[in-house]
């Protein structure tokens, strides 16, 4: 079987029929013009995936549970968790999530008790959550990408 092209601009000429590239072509600049905005996706994605981390890290914090007369409320570290500044580090954007409470090492991790001859186990709030947010990762991306491009074909 042979098929002769004859290609003219904007549209293309076979045997079997004409077919109009013009389509294709508007395709083809809109997915150009989403290279211009790389930057931004990138900064999203890691904002989205900052806040989830947050989110799945605030949920596993403990919250102290303190006698009524002890004057003390109990969500101190729960309440501690922040996100700082994203920063473009060559190709790779860098977000820290941070609890600036004093003992969160310490639930994190575990620690002695008072009389040093106990020892309290970690909560491991942020590694559950970080262990979630990884395997949850490429499909949170594959989600966001899908959305970009489909906005821009649209």
């Amino acid at each position: 079987m042979i098929i002769k092209l004859f290609i003219k601009e904007g549209e293309m000429m076979a045997k079997c029929g004409k077919c109009d590239f013009r389509e294709l072509e508007e395709l083809k600049n809109k997915i150009e013009k989403l290279g211009d905005k790389k930057a931004e996706f990138m900064e999203a994605c890691a904002k989205e995936l900052a806040a989830r981390l947050l989110a799945s890290a605030s949920r596993h914090t403990p919250t102290g549970i303190y006698p009524p007369d002890s004057g003390k409320v109990g969500g101190t570290l729960k309440r501690g968790w922040t996100i700082g500044e994203i920063q473009h580090i060559g190709d790779m954007y860098k977000i820290e999530i941070i609890n600036p409470v004093e003992y969160a090492s310490y639930v994190e991790y575990g620690h002695r008790s008072r009389n040093h001859k106990d020892w309290t186990e970690g909560k491991f709030m942020m590694t559950i959550a970080k262990q979630e947010i990884e395997s949850a990762t490429p499909r949170i991306l594959k989600n966001k990408l899908k959305k970009m491009l489909g906005d821009a074909i649209k």
